[in-house]
This record gives C-alpha cells, sequence and structure tokens, in this order.
C-alpha cells in the first residue's frame, strides 16, 4: 500500500453512524466560541477523533470464487475449532472459528465475508469484557448472522461489543442477498469479530495477522 493510499484511508469520509457524534462534537466548538475557549480545543479534539474512527475508506475485494474475506481491520487473536453461537441454529458440529480484535485505532465497519443470503440475525446480550480475549466470544454482547451461500453451504459472522463499544449496528435484515465486500454494520469504539467457516474449510491467517476488512482472503473453498 502506497502513502497516497494510507492518507486516503485516513481522509475517508466517516460512515453515517459517526454524524451524531461529529455534529455534537461541532457543537462545542460552536458553544464554546461563545462561553469558553477552551471548550474549543475540546470539541476540535473529540471531532478529529470521530471523523479518524468512523472513517469508512473504499475496498478492493479478491474477485476468484470461493473466497472468504476479512469481516473486519484487526489483528487475529485466535483460529481455534469451537461450535457456532447456538442461537444461530447452525448446529453443535464444531468448524474453524478465527477472531479478529478491533481496537479504536482500526477501521470499525464491518463486511461481508461472502456472497449469499442472511438467513438469520439474533442478537444477544451480555457482558462487556476486553474484546482481546477469548471468553469474550461468549461472554460480551453480540449480534450473530447466520448467511447461505449458494452452495447451501452456511457460516457465521459476530459482531461482538468490547469493553468499551456499547453499541452494536447491523443495517441488513434476514432474507437480504448480500454480497462478498459489502458493509452491514458497525460497532462504536473497540471490538470483535469472529468469522465462523463452513465445516471442513481451513483458515489460511495465523495468530498475530494483521486484516484488512473486505480485502485479506481468510480461507478458499474448494470449486
Amino acid at each position: 500500500m502506497s502513502m497516497i493510499d494510507d492518507v486516503r484511508g485516513v481522509l475517508a469520509p466517516p460512515h453515517p453512524a459517526g454524524r451524531p457524534f461529529i455534529l455534537g462534537g461541532l457543537a462545542v466548538i460552536v458553544v464554546g466560541i461563545v462561553l469558553a475557549h477552551w471548550l474549543i480545543w475540546l470539541g476540535l479534539l473529540f471531532t478529529l477523533f470521530c471523523l479518524y474512527f468512523f472513517r469508512d475508506p473504499e475496498r478492493v475485494t479478491p474477485a476468484r470464487p470461493g473466497v472468504l474475506v476479512a469481516p473486519a481491520d484487526g489483528r487475529v487473536v485466535a483460529t481455534i475449532l469451537a461450535p457456532p453461537p447456538p442461537e444461530l441454529g447452525l448446529g453443535p458440529e464444531q468448524r474453524w472459528k478465527v477472531s479478529i480484535f478491533l481496537s479504536v485505532l482500526n477501521v470499525h465497519v464491518n463486511r461481508v465475508p461472502i456472497s449469499g443470503v442472511v438467513t438469520r440475525i439474533a442478537y444477544h446480550r451480555g457482558a462487556f469484557v476486553s474484546a482481546s480475549l477469548d471468553k469474550a466470544s461468549e461472554l460480551n454482547e453480540r449480534n450473530a448472522l447466520a448467511i447461505r451461500l449458494a452452495n447451501g453451504r452456511e457460516i457465521a459472522v459476530v459482531q461482538i461489543a468490547g469493553l468499551v463499544a456499547r453499541r452494536i449496528l447491523c443495517d441488513v435484515r434476514e432474507g437480504d442477498p448480500v454480497l462478498t465486500g459489502q458493509r452491514f454494520g458497525i460497532i462504536r469504539f473497540g471490538s470483535r469479530t469472529d468469522l465462523y467457516l463452513p465445516p471442513g474449510v481451513r483458515p489460511l491467517v495465523e495468530v498475530g495477522q494483521t486484516m484488512v476488512g473486505a480485502e485479506t482472503v481468510i480461507a478458499e473453498m474448494a470449486h
């Protein structure tokens, strides 16, 4: 990635979910002009942070069929065998799970790993432990999606709140067709995203590897 691409990524337009926060920061600046100049700096810093946090850059998704891409930016913190969330009704069979931790510095827009149809969305209330911990997948507040692929196989993508994140937004509904790399939601202020691969499909990534949402290939299915 070139320096120009890096700059474009940082200056990318914000996701719509960030607009209330950005407008709030601008409002503080206006109040500061009238009441106290220190509020101007506070509002400016908050606005700049929100512009950075909610940035939503364009991504180039691999075109070859059978590819599953990263559903989020961040760092892989686990690749283990585990059953998908029970609320999705995908059965108890263990499958490979890839967990991605998003710090406050990462782009927080979630992306569809592979084209298909959303068959179930299930929200689960929970705790707010650090999203970098393995137990966050089970204990934390989460929103899980099941997606049926064209070949009839199913995957699961789970948006998980973190220690600071308190709001999970999902923009798709059950029955919606989705495309690889499509935006489907966002988690505010630090989080985790888990991807459960189809049974028998192994991940191509390792713990510690950095993911680029909609671009990094996590796994490939045989044709």
